[in-house]
């Protein structure tokens, strides 16, 4: 397409945004849930499908007078699909919210839209700390990686480990949890002897594995995507780091819930800070365990589960307080400060940044019974993400 056609084509896309009119009063409030159900990242859309459906069971498909309408799209984390269903579900379906968003790339890819529409964005998944500064309509019920990566960092050299190898996929959150995990380890005197890139897309975790064991370090810090730990953990046990002795921290996406017991007795002591562990002992984690597994043949929810669960509450809510409007300004306003508790916890959204503020818990992979879990053991009240903090 020559220059002047991206132009026009452009400009006919905020035409078509800037003529959404969702004023008049309408039967429905309709809301489009973009996820990846197939490629790399299904797990992730797998878990927040189900967590949708479960909170649309439990509380109804009616709110504030309103029938409720989820509109499943699946991008497979690849942005072009992202922006693409985002522009189709505001214009042609005329949807008052949209939601999901995987993968960081994809949340992106539709913040534009996103503000030139003002249709409330609601991030379930993605965890960069920029993606709310990207819209003033975009709200998080997920996390940031800095959250959970200046905890470990913290945890670490208490816990008298000095010198450590990252190893974080080659993308934004990536980045940002080998960002903040080093600031804040090498302020406290840690040793970050190595800093190790992987591909996003199909890594082989198995040589960058061997640069690690071969630096000799305490532990390994790593990130990898929801749906990576499995590979990553089976690759660190096949290459002995288990059995040399270093230790294996990071966020808790190595550590996925939905994958943990498949990794074997090679990921037990594992110690990771998160935001969720479907052995959180709440009893109001232990009712939506039993009512997940019951509503999706027997599968554990992970923190992409509750992320979804709570992004529901946090749009049911909104409607609530708007009385079923669905002016976009009126729904972000509604959403700012709002705070409830979930199954992971307290939780609430900061009315400065949209973000989520969240207790970050550090944990322990152990078993218990036949299965493996992420077992908390020390918890960090209402924590915010460092990364805006730190530019105050």
């Amino acid at each position: 397409m020559s220059r002047n056609g991206l132009v026009t084509a452009s400009a006919a896309i905020v035409l078509a945004l800037s003529a959404v009119d969702r004023a008049p009063a309408q039967d429905a409030v309709k809301i489009g849930l973009i996820l990846p159900m197939t490629g790399q990242q299904a797990s992730t859309g797998r878990q927040i499908d189900a967590a949708v459906r479960l909170y649309v069971q439990q509380n109804g498909a009616n709110v504030a007078g309103k029938k409720v309408e989820v509109i499943l799209k699946d991008d497979g984390a690849v942005p072009d699909n992202t922006k693409r269903l985002a522009q189709e579900l505001i214009v042609n379906d005329k949807v008052a919210f949209i939601a999901g968003f995987g993968v960081t790339p994809a949340a992106l890819a539709a913040a534009p839209l996103a503000t030139q529409a003002k249709v409330p964005e609601v991030i379930m998944a993605a965890g960069t700390s920029i993606i709310t500064e990207r819209s003033p309509y975009i709200v998080r019920t997920s996390f940031t990686l800095p959250q959970s990566s200046v905890i470990i960092a913290d945890w670490a050299v208490k816990n008298g480990i000095r010198k450590v190898v990252s190893i974080v996929s080659d993308y934004a959150p990536g980045i940002d949890s080998e960002t903040s995990f080093k600031e804040r380890f090498t302020a406290a005197g840690g040793q970050l002897v190595e800093a190790i890139r992987v591909p996003f897309q199909n890594p082989d975790f198995a040589p960058f594995l061997q640069r690690a064991r071969d630096a000799q370090p305490d532990a390994i810090f790593v990130f990898v995507p929801s749906g990576q730990g499995g590979a990553f953990v089976k690759q660190f046990a096949e290459r002995g780091l288990d059995k040399a002795g270093i230790k294996l921290i990071g966020p808790g996406d190595v550590t996925d819930d939905d994958l943990l017991n498949g990794m074997g007795d090679a990921v037990i002591g594992a110690v990771t800070a998160h935001l969720y562990s479907a052995a959180h002992p709440s009893d109001i984690n232990k009712a939506f365990v039993a009512a997940f597994k019951k509503a999706n043949a027997g599968m554990r929810p992970n923190f992409m589960a509750v992320g979804g669960y709570d992004g529901m509450h946090l749009i049911y809510a909104a409607l609530k307080k708007t009385n079923g409007a669905t002016e976009g300004d009126a729904l972000v306003g509604a959403m700012k400060g709002m705070a409830w508790e979930s199954p992971r916890g307290p939780i609430s959204i900061d009315p400065e940044t949209r973000d989520i503020v969240q207790n970050i818990y550090v944990r322990k992979v152990e078993k218990v019974g036949n299965e493996l879990y992420n077992v908390e053991f020390a918890t960090f009240e209402a924590v915010k993400d460092p990364a805006k903090a730190a530019k105050k």
